[in-house]
């Protein structure tokens, strides 16, 4: 509606429920030449532009193995097992997982997908584990859960070295470079905050101020290319675990 009305609109995550959702964004997106983006807040933090720089500067060779983990006791809110609300690890915390690989692997579609794990009682996932597998032999391995607290952290290994994320990895204030640890302060707040470092939420507002200055109509760090491939993957996860939404059959 907003977009139809010719509005900028940044869309909490996950965009939507499924992959025809997602597309049917992107596409009033670009008929209403309007910018548009997932708001994936992982990826403007300070750690995960440091990734990406020594990623481009090839800092651990090769990269080869990737780990990230997300877990987190909520199965007693209803929104996390709840069908009719989106319920489920996989769209709350464990796209934060996809997206990580998903960037550390520069947006390329891995060749095969194996997802194994558990339902709740009420039909949503509880627990999944999820390999992505590229060509070059490369591989990710990601876990999420709504039933118990995980470290919740993530690795990337290279032939070269490793880069290790402590937790939280979706929100992270430090980098660990072969062993050297960096870390980053948030912005301050004079508020309490309900989420864990959520004053990082700023560093995702300057980044669309800044697109939007430019005459951006999506951001060069979370492209709608990103938002259709993350749905994919959810999508494709799944239904390999028998996990099926009402909005899936409209």
């Amino acid at each position: 509606m907003f977009m139809e009305n010719r509005k900028n609109v940044v869309c909490e995550k996950p965009l939507a429920m499924n992959s025809a959702e997602v597309k049917e964004l992107t596409l009033a997106a670009r008929k209403n030449n309007v910018f548009f983006m997932e708001a994936m807040w992982s990826r403007f933090f300070p750690v995960y532009e440091q990734i990406r720089t020594l990623l481009s500067q090839k800092a651990i060779g090769d990269v080869k193995v990737l780990r990230a983990e997300f877990g987190s006791n909520q199965y007693h809110v209803p929104r996390a097992v709840q069908k009719e609300l989106g319920g489920g690890a996989l769209l709350d915390i464990g796209c934060y997982c996809i997206q990580f690989a998903l960037m550390v692997f520069n947006g390329e579609r891995p060749e095969s997908i194996t997802a194994k794990g558990f339902l709740y009682e009420t039909g949503v996932d509880e627990t999944v584990t999820i390999i992505l597998q590229y060509p070059g032999k490369r591989q990710a391995i990601l876990t999420s859960t709504i039933m118990v607290a995980m470290p919740n952290q993530a690795a990337i290994c290279g032939s070269k070295g490793m880069i290790q994320v402590p937790s939280c990895m979706w929100c992270p204030t430090s980098i660990i470079v072969n062993g050297k640890e960096t870390k980053y302060s948030l912005p301050p707040s004079t508020k309490a905050m309900h989420f864990t470092n959520s004053t990082g939420l700023s560093y995702e507002a300057e980044h669309v101020r800044q697109c939007l200055l430019k005459g951006l109509k999506q951001s060069p760090l979370m492209t709608w290319a990103d938002s259709e491939l993350l749905a994919s993957i959810i999508e494709d996860v799944r239904t390999q675990l028998g996990v099926t939404f009402p909005q899936d059959r409209t």
